[in-house]
């Protein structure tokens, strides 16, 4: 943090106020306070060192190999589970209108073969949300959070 002395601040005496103000903004002073308030003019970048946006750092990542393996590792599992998931849930509604006379037969007691089915469903759902964490865990997390570790650091040093 730093101090700045600003003239309009004179205390009893005459003497300069020093601030310590985290909140005081370098480029809105000389709203209000008179001109020189002992602050170097900002020079900003030159036109050869124009900064790395944060734009620029993502659009890097976004292209290196390992954000496209942690892409691909993602793919490979996801796709083939939503096609086999949504395979299986037409199967079941194709099965429901075409074949009612299937659905409707009894298995054990009152619960017949659509009410299985039903339950067959729910179960897919939990078994598939477990195997996609277990796959993100043990497939892309590390890559992932090393990723974006890395964007973070280049992200910091971009905006020094």
């Amino acid at each position: 943090m730093d101090n700045w002395e600003r003239p309009d601040t004179a205390g009893p005496g005459g003497t300069t106020t020093r601030i310590q103000d985290p909140w005081y903004d370098a480029l809105a002073s000389g709203w209000g306070e008179p001109a020189g308030t002992g602050l170097p003019p900002d020079p900003g970048p030159g036109p050869a060192e124009r900064p790395r946006s944060a734009a620029d750092i993502y659009l890097e990542v976004q292209r290196s190999p390992a954000f496209r393996e942690v892409r691909s590792r993602y793919r490979r599992f996801v796709l083939p589970a939503t096609a086999g998931f949504l395979g299986w849930y037409l199967a079941y509604l194709a099965a429901a209108t075409a074949a009612p006379g299937l659905m409707a037969r009894p298995v054990a007691g009152a619960v017949n073969v659509a009410m299985l089915a039903c339950l067959g469903q729910f179960l897919t759902t939990f078994a598939l949300t477990w195997a996609y964490t277990r796959h993100a865990r043990v497939h892309r997390d590390r890559a992932a959070l090393d990723l974006r570790w890395d964007t973070q650091q280049m992200t910091r040093e971009a905006k020094r």
